[in-house]
């Protein structure tokens, strides 16, 4: 998820650092295959809209004996995923598992509500846990070879963990070859993030540039080549990035998720509040919104930065509004004391 950098980043604890990269038209927010029943598209889409208290009271509502209870358990873990309730996330991911084994999509969200629970573990624990994040994303891909963000999850993977947990450079070659054929903006930005850990970073630069280049929405892809200068502490090209996606997102309705991340590395790095708060306000404002940035989390980051601006009854206002979509969301219960 991107709620951190869920927007998307899946980081391992010490071991892993995985990073999930979603195309604009891939729609992976539904990862289900075929149309859901009506209920369950209602609830997926209070999900996307960042409702997630209304979403989940549609899912309580699905009769036990329908036939979409997989589905509906899928749901209910991106929902807890959206509300960093990690435990409860992987339970429901693997009840949809107990009821379709089959299921690619699965899989792949099992492994990414197991990776953001490693991110807060111990040692001990996260070692463990990354290697059962490694068999999910392995089983998404055995399923279905062509499952795009299941491809790029195993490749980041492989990329960022050590050979004792299954990880490793060749590894994520082959997934980057692999990917050619099926998405190539996430092929360039895996290579991008090879040669990164390589510490080749002109090859890295230009394979983030290809990926834009490759994308025909490069919004958020203008954001990953921002995140890459930003590691690099070349602040002047992050800045200037962000507002090559920034454009890109508002030429493109569809990138809602490219204000987000944007925001985000402007506050994360102390830059530009103004500009911070106007991308939070535009992705609010749009139609684009998207689980992989909770509309709630946005409202309390840009709580954060309308203090940092001397208004706290915006702040409150936020805050409030927030709390109103996702009442279990501790980060919005917290900023409300």
């Amino acid at each position: 998820m991107r709620v951190h950098p869920w927007p998307r980043r899946l980081p391992l604890a010490i071991l892993v650092a995985a990073s999930v990269v979603y195309s604009a038209t891939a729609q992976v927010h539904s990862s289900q295959a075929g149309p859901l029943p009506v209920a369950l598209a209602q609830a997926n889409a209070a999900l996307q809209a960042g409702e997630a208290d209304k979403a989940l009271a549609l899912l309580r509502a699905v009769p036990q004996s329908d036939a979409s209870l997989a589905q509906a358990a899928n749901l209910e873990c991106r929902v807890r995923m959206t509300l960093e309730q990690w435990d409860a996330a992987i339970s429901a991911c693997e009840r949809a598992i107990r009821i379709d084994g089959q299921n690619s999509n699965y899989h792949a969200w099992l492994g990414r509500a197991l990776g953001e629970k490693a991110d807060r573990a111990s040692f001990l624990t996260a070692f463990g846990l990354a290697k059962r994040v490694r068999s999910e994303f392995e089983e998404a891909v055995r399923l279905d070879p062509r499952n795009a963000s299941a491809l790029a999850d195993l490749g980041q993977f492989y990329e960022q963990a050590p050979g004792v947990v299954g990880g490793g450079i060749e590894k994520a070659g082959s997934i980057a070859a692999q990917l050619e054929s099926v998405d190539p903006t996430r092929a360039h930005h895996l290579r991008g993030q090879i040669a990164e850990q390589r510490k080749d970073y002109g090859t890295a630069e230009r394979e983030y540039k290809q990926a834009i280049t490759s994308s025909p929405y490069p919004g958020s892809q203008w954001m990953e080549l921002a995140g890459f200068y930003r590691r690099r502490q070349r602040w002047g090209d992050m800045e200037s990035a962000i507002r090559s996606g920034d454009s890109a997102a508002q030429r493109d309705r569809v990138e809602g998720l490219a204000l987000f991340d944007g925001a985000s590395l402007l506050t994360e790095t102390h830059r530009d509040p103004v500009q911070a708060a106007k991308m939070l306000d535009d992705y609010l404002a749009g139609s684009a919104k998207t689980e992989e940035a909770p509309a709630f989390a946005a409202l309390i980051r840009l709580a954060h930065l309308r203090d940092q601006l001397g208004d706290p009854a915006a702040a409150n206002r936020e805050r409030a509004a927030a709390l109103a979509m996702a009442n279990e969301y501790k980060p919005a219960e917290d900023a409300g004391h």
